[in-house]
């Protein structure tokens, strides 16, 4: 049984940029400053985002992505023998909001290095409490593009493609270790998307099989983790979509929840609850012992804070189904998946997590 879980009061990693880093990036592109100085622009404004997580109490911290674009194409593209495209992939928002960008496979996959363990080496060095590293799950090199945005020729087999996947994850996650990394999350978001007909629908459609999937991508995580040092929390963060305070899927966990709780090396999953698209809290049922679910019942698309006193309410429907001690609170999701970021304001964005960790002592005594 593994000793390792998240924090009582926890949160999935992006935050809100702040104004100086939005406007250095805007004078990146504008050719008005240099990458040298985007940088030291970010170190100033990171370690100030460290300083404010643990002055509200967090145990775990993040650099909130304040270096990337994207949540998930900025750590994808990287990878050996992929690129990024103007592209659609079809995974278009409710509203119709879509991203014009893509990944591309042009070779096998592979991991040489990643300018991220570099990132989170500089959190690392400023932070006190706990940091924690966010990259994307390995699915998402899969889900939002399939066959169709790959050279032909290279994968005539899937299943070399899904274990060349894994291994490149396995390398970096003893990238990040050897960096000091001990906290690490993989953002794998199509465990929730597949709980969504529509979007069943259209994995069937463009020839793969909505019932396989969830196996094969649970394949890729355990090849990721197979050398998983003893001392290394992973955890695994699940949502519907968060672009913008749009989102793209719907439906409870029921048919990837015993998948995801038995068939994967992970200690703990964040999950989201803060609106009837994600379900009941049955699915818990399949939790095993030793393992952690953070409830994600604070939404980061609106700026509206929640009732404390519904909050708790919930906490007590989910200890339904798993002891309390196996249940953690955190935000749905980020609070600014892309450098857009979501439809609220910093102050809050705070209000919100400083929340968090009140209830977070009032319901289990502490935070950590």
């Amino acid at each position: 049984m593994s000793t390792l879980r998240p924090f009582r009061a926890d949160h999935v990693g992006s935050l809100l940029r702040s104004a100086p880093v939005s406007e250095a990036r805007r004078a990146l592109a504008a050719g008005t400053i240099n990458a040298a100085a985007l940088e030291a622009i970010e170190n100033t404004e990171i370690e100030a985002l460290v300083r404010r997580q643990e002055a509200i109490g967090l145990s775990s911290v993040t650099d909130g992505e304040f270096r990337r674009a994207f949540w998930h194409f900025d750590f994808l593209e990287q990878l050996d023998g992929v690129i990024s495209v103007q592209a659609d992939s079809g995974m278009n928002f409710k509203g119709n909001v879509g991203i014009a960008k893509s990944l591309w496979i042009n070779g096998r996959v592979g991991y040489s290095s990643h300018p991220m363990v570099k990132h989170f080496s500089f959190l690392k060095s400023v932070a006190k409490g706990t940091p924690k590293m966010t990259i994307p799950g390995p699915s998402m090199l899969h889900y939002r593009g399939g066959r169709k945005m790959m050279n032909p020729g290279i994968y005539n087999d899937m299943a070399e493609f899904y274990d060349d996947v894994g291994g490149a994850y396995a390398k970096a996650v003893a990238d990040f270790y050897g960096a000091g990394c001990r906290y690490l999350q993989l953002d794998d978001i199509s465990f929730a998307y597949l709980c969504d007909p529509d979007q069943r629908a259209m994995l069937a459609a463009r020839g793969d099989d909505p019932a396989k999937q969830p196996d094969i991508y649970a394949g890729m995580v355990r090849k990721a983790l197979a050398d998983k040092p003893a001392d290394l929390l992973i955890t695994m963060h699940l949502c519907r979509g968060n672009f913008r305070s749009t989102f793209i899927a719907s439906g409870g966990y029921e048919p990837v929840a015993e998948v995801l709780f038995n068939t994967m090396p992970v200690d703990g999953y964040f999950m989201e609850w803060d609106t009837e698209r994600a379900g009941g809290f049955e699915p818990l049922r399949f939790l095993p012992k030793g393992k952690t679910v953070v409830l994600g019942l604070v939404t980061s698309k609106t700026g509206t804070l929640e009732n404390a006193d519904d909050i708790r309410r919930r906490i007590d429907e989910a200890a339904k189904f798993i002891p309390l001690d196996q249940l953690c609170l955190s935000p749905q999701c980020g609070f600014a998946s892309t450098q857009e970021g979501n439809t609220l304001a910093e102050d809050e964005q705070w209000k919100k997590l400083e929340m968090i960790v009140k209830i977070s002592h009032e319901v289990w005594g502490t935070a950590a």
